[in-house]
């Protein structure tokens, strides 16, 4: 029988390799009852891994995984579930022809009218959602919602939450940590994945650092800071001459008396209208807002993906109202969608396909031209660091961050003259986050133009010339460099501004 001080989840010396590439080293990690465990690591050092094997869906090659005190069976997800082991994916995997209320209770045992009150009771906490929507209708962050759902439905006493914030909102956040505090005072044990360290310190107790497939730092969260954990996640300090650069770019002033490289006219389409803006030649044009507020709707149907509704979009003088994606990307400009895995990615597909499959007709006329493949897909793993074996593996095997990675270096293949990154940063470790804030800064360099969307206010305070804030549709408010600061970001992308 186990006693009180029996960890609710006890992993002891697990190794996973696949092939010849050890993922987890011997990692060992403990979490008791009411317990949050922030588990930090970078793209790549395993943490996916340590989950899968806990969820049975990988099979350990060595060591225990005992919840209670109880040892259970490798490679068995319905052995973990029955113990009581639930996964809040970063990623939704949900039946789009099904409503929001059928995805969250679909296996869930019990009276079906119970089971409804007190989903309607969970979703009114955490958000305002009609629950008879089709999922196909979801936007990814009310899909997080959904699975976040899931996981409070099914009463698991360990929780594993991997990246839960990633596309919330402010007050949706705010919602999610007091749904935690509640699920510890209950006894239910946290494991919290994320790359934000703000939310480390705000909603956990301990922490652990995984690195390489090891565990290189855990401890109480009152023994760490934000500096500790960041200097344990790089690789190097950035002190020396190589990363520098990275760290501190100069600014360089943006030259407003030449012609904008692209500009929307009264530009308007589903979910937003009457949107005016110019970006310049080298200017990082930021774009806040809440989700809802338009953002990603302005940005797809400028990349030819849903219909235009009034207004004009043009690009360095040249009207591409309505031009299909195909033509919009020739005519030089490019979308790095937020949803890597429904808009980005061929899982099946090699690392080298995934990176020039948008540059293809550029890099060759009639038969494909291997030497400049290659050039494009080595400069991309190089500059970005994507951490693969070779340029064959298979997109599908890659960390989310790898796989985001490929995704940016894919739009930035084609040599635009305004890219439009919408979440760059989404679900990448602080490491990989200093490599695109240096890919764009490099771009700036260059002149080429980029419209930034962001969620994360000190990505658009440090990054941006300029930003503009969207709400319900519409742009409210324009920054310039001296006005940008977290709090006016963030009151406008609020609607709480004169």
């Amino acid at each position: 029988m186990p006693s009180e001080n029996t960890p609710l989840l006890s992993v002891r010396n697990i190794y996973k390799a696949f092939g010849s590439n050890e993922v987890l080293k011997g990692v060992n990690l403990d979490i008791h009852k009411g317990e949050v465990l922030a588990l930090i690591g970078g793209n790549g050092a395993g943490k996916s891994t340590l989950v899968k094997s806990v969820m049975g869906i990988h099979r350990p090659d060595k060591g225990e995984i005992l919840i209670n005190g109880m040892e259970i069976p490798y490679g068995s997800p319905s052995a973990s579930l029955d113990s009581g082991v639930y996964l809040v994916p970063q990623e939704p995997m949900l039946f789009p022809n099904m409503t929001l209320e059928e995805n969250v209770l679909m296996g869930i045992k019990g009276d079906k009218q119970q089971l409804r009150e007190k989903l309607k009771d969970y979703a009114a906490k955490l958000a305002n959602v009609d629950l008879e929507r089709s999922a196909r209708t979801l936007s990814i962050a009310e899909q997080q919602l959904v699975e976040i759902l899931r996981g409070l439905m099914r009463e698991a006493k360990i929780l594993f939450f991997d990246e839960p914030t990633s596309s919330l909102t402010f007050d949706e956040v705010i919602s999610l940590f007091g749904i935690i505090k509640e699920l510890k005072a209950k006894g239910v044990g946290i494991i919290y994945i994320t790359h934000r360290m703000n939310e480390v310190f705000l909603i956990c107790d301990r922490v652990a650092l995984l690195c390489d497939g090891s565990i290189t730092m855990q401890g109480d969260i009152k023994d760490y800071t934000k500096e500790k954990l960041i200097e344990g996640l790089l690789p190097k300090k950035c002190s020396d001459d190589s990363t520098s650069k990275k760290c501190s770019e100069e600014y360089i002033p943006v030259d407003y008396s030449v012609n904008p490289v692209f500009e929307l006219k009264n530009f308007s389409g589903y979910g937003f209208k009457d949107i005016n803006l110019n970006v310049y030649p080298g200017e990082i044009l930021g774009m806040a807002g809440v989700v809802g507020a338009g953002r990603t709707e302005l940005a797809t149907t400028v990349f030819g993906r849903d219909k235009v509704l009034g207004g004009q979009a043009v690009l360095g003088g040249e009207n591409i109202t309505g031009l299909k994606t195909y033509q919009v990307i020739e005519k030089g400009l490019n979308y790095v969608s937020e949803d890597r895995f429904l808009n980005g990615i061929f899982r099946i597909a090699n690392v080298n396909n995934n990176l020039i499959s948008s540059c293809m007709k550029r890099l060759s006329k009639i038969f494909t031209n291997k030497k400049k493949e290659m050039a494009v897909t080595n400069k991309y793993i190089a500059d970005f660091r994507i951490k693969v074996s070779d340029e064959e593996q298979l997109m599908g095997s890659l960390s989310g961050g790898n796989q985001q990675k490929v995704v940016i270096g894919r739009g930035l293949s084609t040599s635009p003259k305004l890219v439009i990154l919408d979440e760059p940063t989404r679900g990448i470790d602080a490491g990989a986050r200093s490599d695109v804030y240096s890919i764009i800064h490099g771009l700036k360099k260059l002149g080429v133009a980029v419209l930034l969307i962001s969620s994360d206010m000190e990505e658009l305070v440090q990054l941006s010339d300029r930003v503009v804030s969207m709400f319900r549709g519409q742009i409210n408010r324009e920054f310039k460099k001296e006005e940008i600061n977290n709090d006016s970001l963030m009151a406008a992308s609020f609607g709480m501004i004169e």
